[in-house]
This record gives structure tokens, C-alpha cells and sequence, in this order.
């Protein structure tokens, strides 16, 4: 069974940065894709990023591209998520997501998830 943790979570003002991070345990995501999700209140969950499993190919929503960089070491069984110049509206629940084959923006497609690290960005 794969456990997905989630950390690096916070408060932070606008225009600052967080680093996400995403531990693997219980198995080597070994072919798996890796996916970042969020869920701000009164809104449906959002893709944000997501990595293949060899890190040479990845996909951004258009609201985070040129601010948001996703990546992953395998070694560490780790994926992160550098966010910089973040905006009010990024304030949300951060998860990361498993999928076996392609990286993918549908939430669906994902088998495995974490419980999520809060992220919340003041005015």
C-alpha cells in the first residue's frame, strides 16, 4: 500500500515562496506519475502539477505556470513543488497525487492520495 505525506505547508505574505514537499512510503512509485492538487473552500479540487516518473515531462495549470515548478527524487522516493510569487488565490489544501503510467491533469485517473498540507497566502 502506498502512503503519500504530505509537508511544508504555511502561512505566507503575497510575492513570498514555499517549497511543498511529498514523501512516498510502503512501495517504490517505480512507473508512477506524480500529481499536486488543491482544494480552496467552496470550490472543487484543482490540478496544479503533475511529473512523469522519469521528471522529463511535466504539466502545469495555466494559473501557477512561470510561478510553480514540480519535481521529483526518485531516489528519496520525493516530489516536490517550488511555488514562488504567491498570490492570495493560491490559498488553498495542497495534496499529492499517484498514478501508474502518464502524468495527467484528471484527478480521476490518480489512485493513490495524501491528506494534504495547508497553504495560505495573506494580502
Amino acid at each position: 500500500q502506498v502512503r503519500l505525506v504530505e509537508s511544508g505547508g504555511g502561512v505566507v505574505q503575497a510575492g513570498g515562496s514555499l517549497r511543498l514537499s511529498c514523501a512516498a512510503s510502503g512501495r517504490t512509485l517505480t512507473n508512477y506519475a506524480m500529481g499536486w492538487f488543491r482544494h480552496a473552500p467552496g470550490k472543487v479540487r484543482a490540478f496544479v502539477a503533475a511529473i512523469s516518473w522519469s521528471g522529463g515531462n511535466t504539466l502545469y495549470a495555466d494559473s501557477v505556470k512561470g510561478r510553480f515548478t514540480i519535481s521529483r527524487d526518485n531516489a528519496k522516493n520525493t516530489v516536490y513543488l517550488e511555488m514562488n510569487n504567491l498570490k492570495p488565490e493560491d490559498t488553498a489544501i495542497y495534496s499529492c497525487a499517484a498514478k501508474f503510467g502518464a502524468e495527467s491533469g484528471l484527478g480521476q485517473l490518480y489512485s493513490h492520495w495524501g491528506q494534504g498540507t495547508q497553504v495560505t497566502v495573506s494580502s
